[in-house]
């Protein structure tokens, strides 16, 4: 049976990265990673790990794959990971009423962040 172990985000500034990853998502780093890869994990063990891969690459719009992120609030997480250097991406395809917004890391890697509070129309289009 397989399970999906860790997600893994390529990146050019690591430090970077991994303040911006570990505040966003409440994670923590592996205290005995190399310079150029970390795993983060959940503080509690539970739930896939998102690893940061120092190797030097194109970002690819649209991406071909990205992380829906869940919040209950989601108005307020969206606030709070652009206070810590997350961006708004517009998108012309977007519904007005879609559960999503779409964000992107400090490096320009996309992300959406799902309302999973309300009712809204969810669309799989990004």
């Amino acid at each position: 049976m397989l399970r999906v172990g860790s997600i893994v985000i390529r990146v050019d500034d690591l430090a970077r990265q991994i303040a911006f990853w570990t505040a966003a998502l409440g994670y923590v780093a592996r205290d005995d990673h190399p310079d150029d890869f970390v795993i983060l994990r959940p503080p509690d063990g539970r739930g896939p790990n998102v690893s940061l891969d120092r190797v030097r690459s194109e970002v690819h719009l649209p991406p071909r794959i990205h992380l829906d992120l869940y919040a209950d609030d989601q108005a307020a997480e969206v606030e709070r990971l652009v206070r810590l250097g997350a961006s708004r991406v517009e998108w012309k395809g977007r519904p007005a009423d879609a559960d999503y917004v779409i964000l992107e890391d400090p490096e320009g890697n996309r992300f959406c962040v799902v309302d999973t509070a309300g009712t809204r129309r969810r669309s799989a289009v990004r």
